[in-house]
């Protein structure tokens, strides 16, 4: 058994430990800076009046805590935790001596703007934004109605960072929700063209059985008084022909349902899908119907691709169907030619049926048999004609491109 390989950290660590994180690091980052450390000579900043003073360290321990609060609530309440955060940073600014809140101040306020801005509806993100703003510039407000030093400049710089955040967290929200909506649409094409494949090979089965069954039914009804031994062969045919459908139509669904072992059910085991192996048996129960195959194999023999070899077998049965359904001929004839190494090609003709023999299109004739069999050659980039003979009859020809690597069998 293969060991999983651990989630990369960003994704382990929650973001409300990603904000606290933040907030600790600005408060180390902070204290820094009004410290003398080794190579200097003098602090970055000048410590303010209260910084080390027990009010001073108590503003900062409650700011803290406020912090701590507001990171633990991100996940479960973003705007409360938003609220937390903004509170800890104008209280942990003020025993600073500064004349804005620092951005050092600001960082986690920024972790939370980025979790609303990415998980939240965009009007509660709006207003998480104006909020955060508001908060800076109404600092800076009162401490200009005061008549105290404002920096003005690192507030400015304050809020374009909360700006940028906010912008890059819509913009994670909505990569999201693109790569969510592709993924949804390609679902469903998928179950769509699932459902087009479904279709296509129960208009193949069933199509083909069907048309035999007719035909022997109507041979039955003419002869069953004079001949009752050719009725009863017929009866056998269309049993035969009726049980192998259905035999087909259970595999078919039990594989699509996958909720059945083989056998539980007395139904017949799935197999693989037909290919031109087939070829002969489809011949053959054509034949029995009194449309004579005549099977021509031109070229020796390969292993072909299983959607190339099915998709073959396809176009021939339904091309063999549509003889003796729709054509009144007597015969016809399915060519495989395997002399191109690159190209299978496939040609099923039939001659004009004699006047006698002619028939009228049963149901009406939907054509859906031509169109599945163009689109079938489609879907492997192959090429597709149907159409008269010259001379009379009616011609159906297929080219399928076979992938190079296919040995001979």
């Amino acid at each position: 058994m293969s060991a999983t390989a651990p989630a990369p950290l960003r994704t382990r660590v929650t973001p409300g430990w990603w904000a606290a994180l933040a907030w600790l690091a600005g408060l180390l980052f902070t204290v820094l800076l009004r410290l003398r450390l080794p190579g200097q000579q003098e602090a970055d900043v000048l410590a303010g009046v209260v910084f080390l003073r027990w009010d001073g360290l108590t503003m900062l321990g409650l700011a803290t805590a406020l912090a701590l609060r507001g990171s633990a609530l991100l996940e479960r309440r973003p705007t409360a935790a938003l609220g937390h955060l903004l509170a800890a940073a104008v209280l942990g600014s003020t025993p600073l001596g500064v004349t804005a809140i620092p951005l050092a101040q600001y960082v986690a306020v920024d972790v939370a703007l980025y979790v609303i801005a990415d998980r939240r509806p965009a009007k509660e993100s709006e207003r998480a934004l104006v909020l955060a703003a508001g908060v800076v510039l109404g600092h800076l407000g009162v401490r200009a109605l005061a008549g105290w030093t404002a920096g003005t400049t690192t507030a400015l710089a304050v809020v374009a960072t909360a700006g940028a955040v906010w912008l890059l967290g819509r913009s994670a929200r909505q990569t999201r929700l693109h790569a969510e909506e592709t993924r949804g649409r390609a679902a469903e094409q998928a179950v769509t063209a699932e459902r087009l494949r479904i279709a296509r090979e129960m208009h193949d089965t069933v199509a083909h059985s069907i048309g035999i069954v007719a035909l022997q039914a109507g041979a039955a009804r003419l002869v069953i008084d004079k001949r009752p031994e050719l009725a009863r062969d017929a009866l056998d045919e269309i049993e035969a022909a009726s049980r192998e459908t259905l035999a087909g139509l259970r595999r078919m669904l039990g594989a699509l349902r996958g909720a059945d072992a083989p056998g539980t059910t007395g139904d017949p085991a799935p197999t693989e899908p037909p290919g031109l192996a087939a070829l002969d048996r489809l011949a053959e129960t054509t034949g029995a119907a009194g449309v004579r195959v005549t099977v021509r194999r031109v070229g020796g023999p390969r292993r072909l691709p299983p959607e190339v070899d099915l998709s073959a077998f396809r176009v021939l049965q339904e091309s063999v169907t549509n003889v003796v359904r729709h054509s009144g001929a007597d015969h016809c004839t399915v060519t495989v030619d395997h002399r191109d190494p690159g190209v299978l090609a496939l040609t099923v003709e039939n001659p004009a049926a004699a006047p006698g023999r002619r028939r009228a299109p049963s149901g009406g004739g939907s054509g859906y048999g031509l169109v599945g069999m163009r689109e079938r050659v489609g879907l492997l980039h192959g090429e597709f004609t149907a159409g008269p003979r010259p001379g009379g009859g009616f011609r159906v020809t297929a080219h399928l491109p076979v992938p190079p690597g296919d040995a001979p069998a």
